[in-house]
């Protein structure tokens, strides 16, 4: 109560105007009991909990006018010279709906730069006579390219969505809403795609919304093909483009999963196509419409959209033989695939040490009190102790079997730590753990593994926090210099960008704090390199060769630890007082870094490239881009 009453007499005029501004947004979309539960959350945190809550309509525009900007010269030159010029079908269910967005949405397809389309309709028997009226006005234009069916029976969104793809002939369909917009370059953008590379199966862009005063808001900056992040939530939702052939052969939408029949759609797609048929553009293509009862302004209007997800995941699940089952995440909206673990296979938790008896006495209680996976082996490096109350603790740990210690007496060098233990542990899976850690809940170690069993799984990295419950790790971003950890220093309560920080989700790299992998894997990569990266960037290192050889790095927030690491490390400045060798070290380091992976770090495809590079907030990208990202 003291510190909630010190924070409320702290405020500044700047506070209040700050806070208003976001409690105004927060009304309009989430209702007051939310706004109500944002405040005391302000109380409690201060700004740092609002850092990524929302992006301000007046940000955004700023943002737009530095960065969108469409030279419809260059658009008209680079379409005579696409040499393939695919027909795309836009799907459009309609009912009842307000004729004047019916008009805005038609006429979006009409304004496209990209001449080769067809625009299919489907009204599903609304009882709106402007509704009937509108689309009977577009239909005496006679355009060809655009084509109205009229249904008798209503067959809600699933079925009339079929029946406007039966009216398409398009190789390519994309999905729109009869109230949503396109942007005037979305089929431009898709075809250029097209035309640079021939396999895409499944294309999809960023995306914002229309507000109901006309203002572009809430942009949803994506990264590249996700697939964890896909199965906590239906991220790549629009702009999305199909090819056609695809679509007809799972048997287009399904009844019975309305509110999610386009989950569904991409859900039954993306299983029958491999990762590098599916593309993502980078830019914002497609505009939802807010209103008082859409999904796209209040996520709460329509609650059975997630029980229609759970459906769509578990069936996915249960076709693909994955034991398991699809529940509610952490979110409301967002879910988990909580996997069941076929074979409890023993995990090696690899410790290096250097005496620091009451940090590591704390780790390993924290371990054997609250870790409910059972076969796990203990491996603690001991490189160089020289205290007489390390050898007593050491001494004591003799009679757990579960407990070997390894002694390494050469001079510190994480990576050769880290690979000497490896070759002398007994587990299938790999567990690099600072003894700086703490376990925060039982189920850490079985989260992990539920992920690691995966075939396609080579790296997990867990949610770390700070003391104060602040974010540490919940993975890491390239660009940031080397790399940055997502999300840090933000409250845990908050869910991050898009409640990125509290869903599964797939990463470049994680945190050697607290990283698991399989131990033939470690192997074949060559484990961390201990010859150029002695001390730093051997986890991002290695992260990025299991990426190379063609794993997925998972970060999983079901795994949470506390990493008692200092939150002022100090910048370069200062380490080139304290110790300027250390300095010339990391440099080093730095440069190594940049050299071997510097088209990785400068294209991370888990992190849009719209999104700054200064900070790990996931705030709009104000910062000049390279040359060829323009």
């Amino acid at each position: 109560m003291n510190s909630f009453l010190k924070r409320l007499r702290g405020f500044k005029v700047k506070d209040i105007i700050s806070l208003s501004r976001k409690a105004e947004t927060v009304l309009k979309r989430e209702g007051f009991a939310k706004t109500l539960d944002y405040f005391f959350k302000y109380l409690r945190f201060g700004r740092r909990y609002f850092q990524m809550a929302v992006i301000t309509p007046e940000k955004y525009r700023k943002f737009l006018e530095m960065r969108e900007f469409i030279d419809k010269k260059a658009v008209k030159k680079e379409l005579e010279g696409f040499s393939y010029r695919p027909k795309i079908s836009v799907i459009v269910p309609v009912f009842n709906v307000d004729p004047k967005w019916l008009n805005a949405s038609i006429q979006s397809v009409i304004d496209q730069f990209y001449p080769n389309w067809e625009l299919c309709l489907w009204d599903d028997a609304s009882t709106n006579e402007e509704t009937l009226e509108c689309l009977n006005n577009w239909r005496e234009k006679n355009d060809g390219r655009i084509k109205i069916g009229f249904g008798r029976k209503n067959q809600h969104i699933s079925g009339a969505s079929n029946e406007a793809l039966k009216l398409a002939t398009g190789e390519f369909v994309v999905l729109l809403d009869n109230d949503d917009e396109l942007a005037p370059n979305a089929l431009f953008e898709v075809v250029k795609v097209l035309n640079q590379n021939s396999k895409p199966d499944f294309i999809y862009s960023d995306e914002d919304k229309i507000d109901s005063g006309g203002r572009r808001v809430s942009p949803f900056f994506k990264p590249d093909w996700s697939p964890d992040l896909f199965f906590s939530m239906n991220y790549t939702c629009h702009l999305s483009c199909f090819r056609k052939r695809l679509v007809d052969k799972i048997g287009g939408f399904r009844l019975g999963y309305e509110g999610s029949q386009d989950y569904d759609l991409t859900l039954r797609i993306v299983e029958r196509i491999k990762a590098e048929n599916i593309f993502h553009i980078p830019k914002v293509l497609y505009h939802w419409r807010e209103l008082a009862t859409s999904t796209a302004a209040t996520p709460g209007a329509k609650k059975y959209t997630s029980n229609a997800s759970l459906k769509a995941l578990n069936d996915y699940l249960r076709r693909n033989k994955i034991k398991g089952e699809a529940i509610e995440g952490q979110v409301p909206g967002r879910f988990y695939l909580k996997r069941t673990i076929s074979d409890e296979n023993k995990v090696s938790i690899i410790i290096p040490f250097r005496d620091q008896v009451a940090v590591l006495r704390q780790c390993l209680n924290s371990i054997f009190r609250k870790t409910d996976y059972s076969n796990y082996e203990l491996i603690l490096v001991d490189n160089q102790s020289q205290e007489e109350k390390t050898k007593k603790y050491l001494a004591g740990l003799e009679k757990d079997e579960r407990i070997r210690v390894l002694k390494y007496e050469k001079p510190f060098n994480f990576s050769a730590i880290n690979n000497f233990a490896v070759k002398n542990c007994e587990g299938d899976y790999v567990l690099l753990l600072n003894n700086d850690t703490e376990v925060i809940d039982g189920g850490w170690l079985t989260a992990m593994v539920r992920e690691i069993q995966r075939s396609e799984v080579g790296i997990v990295g867990a949610k770390l926090l700070y003391p104060n419950k602040t974010i540490q790790h919940a993975g890491v971003v390239l660009g940031m210099g080397v790399a940055g950890h997502a999300f840090k220093y933000l409250p845990d309560a908050n869910e991050g960008y898009r409640s990125q920080a509290k869903v599964l989700r797939n990463y470049s790299a994680v945190t050697g704090a607290c990283l698991m992998t399989k131990k033939d894997l470690y192997q074949k990569v060559g484990g961390l390199d201990e010859e150029n990266l002695k001390i730093a960037y051997n986890d991002v290192d290695f992260c990025l060769k299991v990426r190379k050889a063609g794993f997925l790095v998972v970060y999983t927030p079901y795994a949470k630890l506390y990493h008692h690491e200092s939150l002022s490390r100090g910048d370069d400045e200062e380490l080139k007082k304290k110790d300027p060798e250390r300095l010339k070290r990391v440099e080093a380091e730095r440069r190594f870094m940049v050299e071997k992976w510097q088209e990785w770090i400068e294209n991370d495809p888990y992190y849009n490239p719209n999104l700054t590079r200064k900070r790990e907030d996931f705030s709009l990208r104000t910062e000049k881009l390279p040359p060829k990202m323009i």
